[in-house]
């Protein structure tokens, strides 16, 4: 029985964790055992789960971050025990997603990967692999990482660090370390993003696109009569906006300055926000905090009339992918690979910040209705996006690089 071993910040939590979870269960229906290691936010997994170091780890981590801008440096200790665990697991094949997260020490992984010569998949779910410092790179527009990171203009976002640059030292360490896997195979999960690794340090690895999946299942129309009793949406029509963290390059200022031109016939519900956001937000707005039931989320989703993603950096958003596939059209800026799920049937593409623009294409879908793109929407969701066909695709390339260096 051939061994996949996952490496991921969370587990079942999160758009990557569901993704890494949703593997595991195609990989032990094709046969495979299955492990998943990560840093926190543990979950129930039909995998085997592997906790890699502890809370406090991680705090120590995250505060050498914010000092000295050391992140994926840290965790030495945690890492090295990992490494054991590993051995004597032996895995098939290596799976990382998110490497990031204050829970990991890259150098410790990458010498073991080096040495261990076991095949490795690494599917990128955001930019950090090839920056000096940052997960996203557009909403300020640097171009230093196709050549070299330095005097990063980005320090205090994720991964922040508020007193020391090393994105040129950081940049440096990442290019050396990260091209010296032998058997290494990227998986970028949107066009946009194998785009930008060809003209990375990373461009001479090979490179194989496979999309978010989505569980078609959970993720369908379902009937939205209690959540619009609960909201007293009866009236109105609904906009809804979904995020892990919402902040400006997720669009939450977008999303006020949107509520000032829709008058009481439109309802915003943004879903992920904290309770200090909610309390600050305009009335017009309702807040509901981070939900980690996907059945709720599909309520929301059905219950809406449209979803709108004002995401000013991203990757392939999984939100896009689930609000289609409840019925409900998107409407997303035309920034990093948020547009490529999105067709003329299923919603509308309009440039970042133009907040004239949104607020065009929201009558537009009013006036077209809802139903105009249900269908479409369904069918584009079940046929490119569910998981069942995105994961085995990954099956379909673990046996490949096993092959390869057998």
């Amino acid at each position: 029985m051939p061994v996949l071993l996952q490496i991921n910040t969370v587990v079942n939590s999160g758009s990557t964790g569901r993704i890494a979870g949703d593997i595991g269960q195609i990989a032990m229906a094709n046969g495979w055992k299955s492990y998943i290691a990560f840093g926190r936010n543990e979950r129930p997994s039909q995998s085997q789960l592997i906790k890699i170091g502890t809370d406090w780890d991680i705090k120590m981590h995250g505060l050498q971050t914010r000092l000295f801008d050391r992140h994926g440096l840290c965790s030495k200790s945690a890492t090295q025990a990992f490494m054991k665990q590993i051995e004597a697991i032996k895995p098939d094949v290596i799976h990382l997603h998110n490497i990031h997260g204050y829970y990991l020490n890259i150098e410790v992984l990458f010498n073991f990967l080096r040495i261990s010569k076991i095949p490795v998949v690494w599917t990128l779910h955001d930019c950090w692999p090839f920056t000096g410092h940052c997960a996203y790179f557009d909403f300020v527009g640097c171009v230093k990482w196709q050549t070299q990171c330095n005097n990063c203009p980005q320090t205090r976002t994720y991964p922040a660090s508020f007193f020391i640059d090393r994105s040129k030292q950081n940049f440096q360490f990442k290019k050396e370390l990260f091209t010296g896997v032998q058997n290494l195979t990227l998986v970028p999960v949107s066009q946009w993003l194998a785009n930008l690794l060809g003209q990375s340090f990373l461009k001479d690895y090979p490179v194989r696109i496979i999309n978010n999946g989505i569980d078609t299942g959970i993720f369908r129309p379902v009937s939205a009569q209690n959540i619009r009793n609960k909201f007293d949406l009866h009236s109105k029509f609904v906009l809804l906006g979904v995020a892990n963290i919402w902040e400006v390059r997720k669009g939450l200022r977008d999303f006020i300055e949107l509520s000032e031109k829709l008058d009481t016939n439109y309802q915003i519900i943004l879903v992920g926000l904290s309770k200090n956001q909610i309390k600050n937000l305009p009335d017009k707005i309702i807040g509901i905090e981070k939900t980690d039931s996907v059945s709720e989320l599909a309520g929301l989703y059905a219950a809406s009339d449209v979803f709108v993603n004002p995401t000013w950096e991203d990757n392939f958003p999984t939100t896009n992918l689930e609000s289609m596939a409840c019925g409900t059209p998107v409407i997303t800026y035309n920034t990093g690979g948020s547009p490529e799920a999105v067709d003329n049937e299923t919603g509308i593409v309009v440039e970042k910040g133009n907040i004239n623009e949104l607020h065009d294409a929201v009558l537009k879908i009013q006036k077209n209705g809802k139903t105009h793109y249900s269908a479409a929407c369904k069918e584009r969701a079940k046929h490119f996006y569910n998981k069942k066909d995105r994961f085995q695709d990954y099956i379909d390339l673990y046996e490949n690089v096993i092959t390869k260096t057998s």
